[in-house]
């Protein structure tokens, strides 16, 4: 090796470069100068572009250089070419305390649970089978090993039940909070992984499940937290409702089974998502995606009967918290005509509407007849 040369072009810069580099003087770190990118008031807020238009906008000069980076940012999870019959599937979601959770009211157990569940949910949401998980934490000092055996105890519970391995991750510290870094692994046959990308009009939107309840779950524990803590002395009321209500928000399941049903029927979605953030914002990030319009019937929209009367009881209309409540964790996809039959016999899978033409927009026809622009206004991760 010429170590001389090595020395004089250390990584590409020449050494009168970064000599020139080293007597600069360093920058005063409270100067107009410095601070101008965050301080400027043309600054673009992060609030106005949302999660997924800032995901769009810092990405977009991304290009792909491995071949075997199948899809990359975009959809609920990567596709990784393994050169063999099944792609390997890849999705990372991060929790924040505070954003996403809060510890007044999750049992860390809980929260361990659901915390590799989300991710979980995204495999299935590319028609995959989830097989490793990795976790990284990050944790300030009022957390105790107990606290943390506790929440890793939710943690290996899911893996668990979902037949799922934890491989790997990393711990460190942070000043405020708790943040959970999940990533999900898992495996799909080629023809069988349902893209968001994948649906053309005239094809058949479809719902597993229920959508609502996890987001009147949430109302029902923010309205205790705030009884509590105007009265420390009052007793929780869940109300009759409550069990089912509260097991959604924080004990959420991901469809694997319908992963397995699919194939069983040998049925391949021509577009999926998992509902998330809402079915509103849903749909339009199959439209989106799709390059398409949809037209969502208000009265194909499944929503539990606890749901219902509970939305009734904080008078709120039912179907806004199925729209725009997020947290189901259901899948939402989309299905050729030709398998209408196929899904018509399936259970647990509710037809909700139909994808059409991008010209004629994204619709929700309600059950009185009327037909509205649909709004997303889901869970804002900003």
């Amino acid at each position: 090796m010429n170590t001389r040369r090595v020395g004089q072009e250390y990584l590409g810069f020449k050494v009168a470069e970064l000599h020139n580099w080293k007597t600069k003087p360093l920058p005063n770190p409270f100067s107009q100068e410095t601070n101008h990118h965050f301080m400027s008031t043309t600054r673009t807020n992060v609030n106005s572009l949302g999660e997924f238009g800032l995901i769009d906008r810092l990405t977009e000069d991304f290009a792909t250089q491995q071949k075997t980076t199948l899809l990359g940012v975009g959809d609920d999870a990567a596709i990784i070419a393994t050169g063999g019959p099944e792609q390997l599937l890849v999705s990372t979601d991060m929790l924040v305390e505070g954003i996403h959770f809060d510890l007044a009211y999750t049992p860390l157990k809980h929260l361990g649970y659901k915390s590799v569940v989300v991710n979980i949910s995204d495999i299935c949401a590319m028609n995959g089978r989830p097989q490793q998980v990795t976790v990284s934490i990050a944790i300030s000092n009022r957390f105790s090993v107990e606290a943390l055996e506790e929440f890793y105890a939710g943690i290996r519970l899911a893996c668990q039940h979902y037949g799922v391995d934890l491989i790997g991750g990393d711990t460190t510290s942070s000043n405020k909070g708790l943040y959970i870094s999940v990533t999900a692994i898992g495996r799909a046959p080629e023809d069988r992984i349902a893209r968001r990308s994948g649906a053309k009009a005239g094809d058949i939107m479809c719902i597993t499940g229920n959508l609502g309840a996890a987001y009147l779950g949430l109302q029902i524990l923010e309205r205790e937290k705030r009884i509590y803590e105007e009265n420390p002395g009052v007793q929780p009321d869940m109300g009759e409702r409550g069990k089912y209500l509260l097991e959604r928000q924080l004990k959420p399941e991901a469809r694997t089974d319908m992963v397995d049903a699919f194939a069983k029927a040998n049925l391949v979605p021509t577009a999926m998502i998992d509902v998330s953030d809402g079915l509103a914002s849903e749909v339009f990030h199959l439209c989106k995606s799709s390059g398409l319009g949809a037209i969502v019937e208000e009265s194909g929209v499944p929503i539990h009967e606890d749901a219902q009367l509970q939305a009734l009881e904080f008078n709120i209309d039912p179907i806004t918290c199925a729209l725009s409540g997020g947290e189901d964790y259901e899948l939402l996809f989309t299905v050729d005509p030709k398998d209408l039959d196929k899904v018509r016999f399936m259970p647990d899978i509710y037809i909700c509407g139909e994808m059409t033409e991008a010209s004629e927009g994204v619709k929700l026809h309600s059950k009185g007849g009327k037909i509205h622009p649909l709004k997303a206004q889901g869970w804002n991760h900003f």
